[in-house]
């Protein structure tokens, strides 16, 4: 049950679906749609953002960056615009809503339409930490705002994604954390698909000033397990000198949606950056990372578990950049995949020329779990300095024989066996997290995941 203290901002209480909602993404921005509350100057960066994401052609399996990228999933002619829900179906999925017990602050949205939100104390209120909805914080806190909103290049293959983004998005969350302030307890927010078809763009901006600390995770989910939909989402990570962020995103949209979500951390010096990717859900879900070090001492680790069964593909590609001297990056994706899943990460470690004393890792570890099963990693490196400390690899392969044995001997049935190597398979990424509520919410998902997979 929600906090009845929550805060409803810009929430429409009418029963009737906006006039814009039927239009489909490829109609272009509707008339009125953001001018009615969106400032000018946005307004204007959308139908550039449009421009440009009319020019760019599609992705071809052929380019290099969506290579085994089963493209043809990537078919947006059926999608719409998100409706305003009704009284009752907004009421359904805030009693759904459910996370962590203890939050700093929450918020809640489904098909693009915010439903509720829970404030910060006023405590973090009056340290200066911000926490609203993206359509006010780039009207309070233009300047900020404009600095860092998609500052950053998507430079790993969905640069026509990010423009439609750009174009179409009108909601999502604004975090500032200012110099020296600790958020404890995490900052939790959901992003809901309910109506068939429906698309989103979730954003998320976070700005953690100078040795500041927060964490944050986000949900993705559906509310019925068939409904088709596509979900086009960015976040950008931004840690000021000094500063802590941790970040988890937990997918969990339905087994017919079509997913892209594009990252962006940018780590300054002494700054520690961690990010947890957790795939569940979605019929092809692809996520793309690029995390920066930009200042001498940064650090950024990059984890992700991902679960796939029946037909679901899971679409890696992440960037490493060591742009400073004595950096540290290291990446751990491990997936478990049965049936017919798929699994491709094409992964690159770059260090600049005056990056000296760089010290990087990419590991990428597939479990299969079925003969259809197909996994495909294509880790890189790529150094221009001197006195650094790289590596990276991939394998794949499957349940140890004589683990699986032994738990058949003491009476566990097959299915439940595997399902506890698999998890114990995982739990090495979890457990990196260094958050114990957090990493028992995942464990939570992970095994929710497996109690809809039918046991043969």
């Amino acid at each position: 049950m929600i906090n009845d203290t929550a805060v409803l901002d810009g929430v429409m209480e009418t029963d009737s679906p906006q006039e814009t909602s039927a239009r489909t993404i490829l109609s272009g921005i509707p008339e009125g749609r953001s001018a009615d509350h969106l400032p000018v100057w946005f307004h204007e960066r959308q139908q550039i953002a449009w421009s440009r994401f009319a020019s760019l052609p599609m992705p071809a399996r052929k380019d290099q960056p969506w290579r085994f990228s089963n493209v043809a999933a990537l078919d947006l002619t059926p999608f719409r615009l998100g409706e305003v829900l009704r009284h009752a179906q907004r009421s359904e999925i805030l009693e759904r809503s459910v996370g962590l017990r203890g939050v700093a602050g929450r918020i809640i949205f489904a098909d693009d339409h915010l439903l509720r939100r829970d404030p910060l104390s006023e405590k973090l209120r009056q340290l200066g930490v911000v926490f609203q909805p993206l359509e006010r914080a780039m009207i309070e806190h233009e300047e900020l705002f404009r600095k860092h909103f998609m500052s950053q290049p998507t430079r790993l293959g969905s640069e026509k994604f990010a423009a439609l983004h750009e174009a179409l998005v009108t909601s999502g969350t604004f975090i500032y954390v200012p110099r020296g302030v600790e958020v404890e307890l995490p900052i939790e927010i959901f992003h809901w698909l309910h109506k068939d078809d429906a698309s989103v763009f979730p954003h998320m901006l976070l700005v953690a000033d100078e040795l500041s600390k927060v964490t944050v995770i986000e949900h993705f989910r559906s509310t019925h397990p068939r409904r088709r939909g596509f979900a086009c989402g960015v976040n950008d990570l931004v840690a000021g000198r000094g500063a802590k962020i941790r970040y988890v995103c937990a997918q969990s949209w339905s087994d017919n949606v079509v997913a892209v979500q594009v990252n962006t951390t940018t780590a300054d010096r002494d700054a520690s950056a961690m990010s947890l990717n957790v795939n569940l859900g979605g019929g092809y879900s692809r996520f793309e990372s690029f995390s920066r070090l930009t200042g001498e001492g940064a650090r950024s680790d990059l984890l992700a578990v991902s679960v796939g069964e029946g037909s679901q593909e899971f679409d890696a590609r992440t960037l490493q950049s060591h742009e400073s001297p004595h950096t540290t990056s290291d990446l751990l994706y491990k997936n478990s995949l049965s049936d017919r899943a798929r699994a491709t990460f094409g992964g690159l470690i770059r260090v600049e020329p005056h990056a000296h004393f760089t010290d990087a890792y990419q590991t990428v570890r597939n479990l299969l779990l079925s003969d259809d099963a197909e996994a495909n990693s294509m880790p890189g490196l790529e150094i221009m300095a001197d006195n650094v400390k790289c590596s990276h690899g991939a394998t794949s392969g499957q349940l140890d024989p004589d683990e699986m044995f032994y738990l058949l001997a003491r009476g566990i049935s097959a299915p439940v066996a595997q399902q506890l190597l698999v998890k114990g398979f995982l739990n090495e990424v979890v457990l990196r997290f260094d958050n114990p509520a957090l990493a028992a919410k995942v464990h939570e998902l992970i095994n929710a995941k497996f109690a809809r997979i039918p046991r043969s």
